[in-house]
């Protein structure tokens, strides 16, 4: 498990755009006859998109009743590739290190928290209400910007979060399968989303102290930090939801369909880590938070058909008018 994709747009931006070395720039301009930023874009897209409704699919089409179990799975995994790719030689990883995993264990803690609580909203709460729920982490980091970094918006960025606000509420009460447990879900992810993008712009400074090179972690070695670091809380969690009883019973492992579509959720959710660095060395960070934005809408539209959503024309108005609030709001902060 990477980066979640809506995550992985809000600390991007802060990671020096030679973390892949020269493979980045080494793609050439183009590629197979296509610009290779178009290229770039299109597996970041297909990449961010594949993770969600493939991790949906998993957690929500096999019966499986342990999440957290699928969640430390993925985590392992995502480590052991990262792990990989050192070996290699194509990435070039921050040691593990007592002093640097104290200062970016509590960072870490907020990383499970939010992944986790994602994990369990997108088994309850179907696919195109998640996605325009997600956007109210905006809210939230908005907010903890101007108390805490005392940062200042315009109205125009202020009307675009309301109305994100506005159509995620009305959206919830408009969803035939609304739940309190489900939604409850995605506001403590909300809540996470935005403690992570928060507490790691304080953190990274503090970080680049302990790091071999004295700058900051680069990308991969969040990844490698958060997910090999979020095992141990995760088999906690594991222990207190009781998932270890009966886990190794559960029906769905014995069906080859979950275990690839576990691993591949896991790979792809590892790749975006790739496809992401990729894509903003060929662009801009405005262009790449848009199209993060804009790519949340074919996503949503593909969730609700494949797993077959009920709607009505009310909630499906909502989830139109949150996604474009998505959009507008990208565009209005990059101003």
């Amino acid at each position: 498990m990477a980066l979640p994709k809506e995550q992985n747009e809000e600390t991007q931006i802060l990671m020096p755009k030679a973390s892949l070395g020269n493979n980045g720039s080494a793609m050439g301009k183009h590629i197979f006859g296509l610009p290779s930023v178009l290229v770039a874009g299109l597996c970041y897209c297909a990449a961010s998109g594949s993770m969600v409704l493939l991790n949906k699919h998993a957690l929500a089409s096999f019966g499986f009743g342990a999440p957290t179990a699928l969640l430390c799975f993925q985590c392992a995994l995502a480590a052991v590739l990262v792990k990989l790719c050192e070996l290699v030689g194509f990435v070039k990883l921050q040691p593990l290190k007592p002093d640097l995993v104290a200062v970016w264990f509590p960072v870490n803690l907020i990383f499970v928290g939010m992944i986790g609580t994602s994990f369990y909203a997108l088994k309850e709460v179907g696919v195109g209400m998640v996605t325009v729920w997600k956007n109210l982490s905006n809210v939230v980091t908005a907010c903890g910007d101007v108390f805490i970094y005392k940062r200042t918006y315009t109205w125009q960025v202020w009307g675009c979060l309301g109305l994100m606000l506005v159509s995620a509420v009305a959206g919830a009460s408009t969803d035939s399968r609304f739940t309190w447990l489900g939604y409850s879900w995605q506001i403590a992810n909300c809540f996470f989303t935005s403690a992570y993008a928060l507490y790691l712009r304080s953190v990274m400074d503090k970080v680049a102290e302990h790091t071999t090179n004295k700058q900051k972690m680069d990308e991969f070695s969040m990844v490698y930090y958060n997910n090999l670091l979020s095992i141990p809380p995760i088999l906690v969690a594991m222990w207190y939801f009781g998932e270890f009883e009966g886990l190794l019973e559960q029906p769905a492992l014995r069906n080859p369909s979950f275990l690839i579509v576990s691993a591949m959720g896991g790979i792809i959710g590892f790749g975006i880590s790739f496809s992401s660095l990729w894509y903003l060395s060929q662009t801009t960070a405005t262009i790449y938070s848009l199209v993060g934005a804009l790519n949340k809408i074919p996503v949503a539209v593909v969730g609700m058909l494949a797993f077959a959503e009920p709607t009505n024309p009310k909630n499906l108005t909502s989830i139109i008018i949150g996604l474009g609030a998505g959009v507008l709001f990208t565009r209005v902060k990059s101003k």
